[in-house]
């Protein structure tokens, strides 16, 4: 099954894959360096560029096999009458009167973002809870506090 990724999402993962493609060469040549230096066993500048090598090439190994599960949804040509991915959601919980505004979107995107907007995965409890849901509707989220009510107050 394919994980939804919107397209500001999928463009901020393939700038990551090439800033890491960038970086790869630097830190092979910071290797070579260090490796002339002589006795590779206690050269520390060897090992951390080995290391930061590794850590280059995993990430970028989890990142291009993410890119090919990823399916790009365009939230612009889904309803807009009831919370769909990709959808700016203000809410009301219910209990404290605190409003919230959410962004519905895929869960590598939750943390990964260049807005000050609360991003909430399609996956969470939260996200699960709100989809489908039209203005003035109420819904309940079981968290480990407890069942929390909040109502939806605005789609965009």
């Amino acid at each position: 099954m394919a994980d939804y990724i919107t397209k500001e999402g999928m463009i901020r993962l393939q700038k990551k894959v090439q800033a890491l493609q960038e970086e790869r060469p630097k830190v092979l040549e910071q290797i070579q360096t260090a490796r002339e230096m002589g006795d590779l066993s206690e050269n520390a500048e060897y090992q951390a560029a080995k290391e930061k090598q590794r850590n280059i090439d995993r990430e970028l190994n989890y990142l291009n096999t993410k890119l090919l599960t990823l399916k790009v949804i365009d939230p612009d040509t889904l309803s807009k009458d009831a919370v769909r991915f990709g959808a700016y959601v203000h809410i009301l919980e219910l209990s404290t009167g605190n409003t919230l505004k959410y962004r519905l979107v895929g869960i590598d995107e939750v943390y990964d973002r260049d807005d000050d907007i609360l991003h909430v995965s399609i996956a969470s409890p939260l996200g699960k809870a709100m989809v489908g849901k039209k203005c003035d509707e109420q819904f309940i989220v079981k968290a480990p506090k407890g069942d929390i009510s909040f109502k939806i107050l605005k789609i965009e």
